[in-house]
């Protein structure tokens, strides 16, 4: 998958890498998501964002325009994200889940949130329900088992 991630610190460029393992095209950039930034997502499926990223309604547009599909947040926090604008534009949202996060110690905590936003575009990738990652609808299965197919 064609991904560029928005708002990358220092510390998250290893943890980043070490947890894709060369599977999807990850444009890494320290530059926020914002209205001008936006045009760094085209040609890419993905996005990946902050909490401070400004994922509001007109960006979203922007972004749908481009052809971006799905937005994962590399945090729990979900409130930057217009979702109500990604619903309409059919964009997939996703978070780090805190049942994730909760038993880890400060310093694992690049590390896990790296592995579970690359989980999140490996089971998009494979048309695979996020489970308590996902932050749309959930219509794909009542249960929101990661294993279940979509298809």
């Amino acid at each position: 998958m064609r991904v560029v991630a928005y708002s990358i610190k220092a510390g998250e460029k290893e943890a980043l890498a070490i947890a894709n393992r060369k599977k999807h095209e990850i444009t890494l950039i320290s530059n926020p998501l914002t209205a001008e930034t936006v045009s760094f997502a085209a040609g890419k499926e993905a996005i990946l964002v902050y909490k401070n990223d400004d994922v509001c309604a007109n960006v979203v547009h922007k972004l749908a325009d481009l052809g971006v599909k799905y937005i994962a947040t590399r945090s729990i926090d979900v409130s930057h994200i217009d979702q109500l604008a990604a619903s309409q534009r059919k964009i997939k949202v996703a978070n780090v889940p805190h049942l994730v996060l909760t038993p880890l110690n400060l310093e694992d905590l690049p590390m896990a949130m790296a592995i579970e936003t690359i989980n999140n575009l490996d089971k998009w990738q494979e048309s695979c329900c996020l489970g308590d990652a996902c932050i749309c609808s959930k219509a794909c299965d009542s249960s929101h088992k990661s294993s279940n197919n979509l298809t």
